[in-house]
C-alpha cells in the first residue's frame, strides 16, 4: 500500500494531506525519513508521523513459533523456488520471519506480521538470547575449545560476545549466542576445530522449541507475545 494511502487508513488525514506531511518530512518508516508518498509500505513496517507510530485500526499483531526444517529458507519468498518457512503456517496475513535461519539449519523460527516487533527482537542492541545445539566433527570437543567458546573467538567480521556452552556428549554441544551475525554459530565451531554437521535452534529468549514437530507451528499466546515485547 502507498504510504499516503496507509496514512489514511489509519486516521491521520486525508490522502491529499497525508502526502502533504509527508513531504514536510515528518513520516517515517523503520526509522529513516521518507518524503515519497508512493513509497509502499504495511504493518511489518513501523511508520511514525512526528515520532508516534501509526497502524491501521483492527489489524492484529500475530507471532507463529515455527520448527523449521532442513531444506526450507527463511524468506517470504524465494526466486529459486525453494520451500518457505511462510508457506508452513496457514495465515491469510502477509508474514515475515524473525531473523533466519541457513538453509540446512533447523529448529526455533518466529514468523510476525509485527515489524516493530521484529526489529527488536533481531537488533543487536536487545541482545536477545538464541540457543543452539550443534553435532560436531573431530570429536571429542575438549576443554580448550569449549573455553574459547566461553570467552569469544576471533573471526573474520571481529571477535565474538563470550558463549554459554554447555557439552552434552562427545560429539554434541549447547550454545547459547546474543548476536546474530550470520552462520555464527557454525564459524565458531569451526574457528576451535569443530566444523558443525547438524545445527537446531531449540531457544529464543523465553521461547523453546518443546515438542513441536518439523514443519509444525503454533500461534503465540498474548502472554507470550508481552514477554517478547519485554525484552531488552
Amino acid at each position: 500500500m502507498r504510504l499516503a494511502k496507509y496514512l489514511a487508513h489509519a486516521g491521520v488525514a486525508s490522502r491529499r494531506a497525508s502526502e502533504t506531511i509527508i513531504a514536510a518530512g515528518r513520516v517515517t518508516v523503520d526509522g529513516a525519513t521518507v518524503t515519497d508518498p508512493a513509497r509502499d509500505v504495511d504493518d511489518t513496517r513501523v511508520v511514525k508521523v512526528d515520532g508516534r507510530r501509526v497502524r491501521i485500526a483492527g489489524h492484529e499483531q500475530l507471532v507463529y513459533l515455527v520448527h523449521k526444517p532442513a531444506g526450507y529458507v527463511s524468506t517470504a519468498r524465494d526466486p529459486q523456488n525453494r520451500p518457505t518457512v511462510v508457506s508452513l503456517v496457514d495465515s491469510k496475513e502477509r508474514l515475515y520471519p524473525v531473523g533466519r535461519l541457513d538453509y540446512d539449519t533447523t529448529g526455533l523460527l518466529l514468523l510476525t506480521n509485527d515489524g516493530e516487533l521484529a526489529h527488536r527482537l533481531t537488533h543487536p542492541s536487545f541482545e536477545v538470547p538464541r540457543t543452539y545445539r550443534a553435532r560436531i566433527a573431530n570429536a571429542p570437543i575438549n576443554e580448550p575449545a569449549l573455553r574459547a567458546l566461553r570467552e569469544g573467538v576471533e573471526l573474520d567480521d571481529g571477535r565474538t560476545a563470550p558463549a554459554k556452552v554447555r557439552k552434552l556428549s562427545s560429539n554434541h554441544v549447547e550454545l547459547t549466542i546474543h548476536e546474530g551475525r550470520k552462520r555464527q554459530v557454525k564459524r565458531m565451531l569451526e574457528a576451535v576445530g569443530h566444523p558443525v554437521r547438524t545445527l537446531e535452534r531449540v531457544a529464543f529468549g523465553p521461547l523453546r522449541l518443546g515438542a513441536l514437530e518439523p514443519g509444525e507451528a503454533r500461534k503465540l499466546t498474548p502472554a507470550e507475545i508481552e514477554r517478547l515485547r519485554g525484552l531488552g
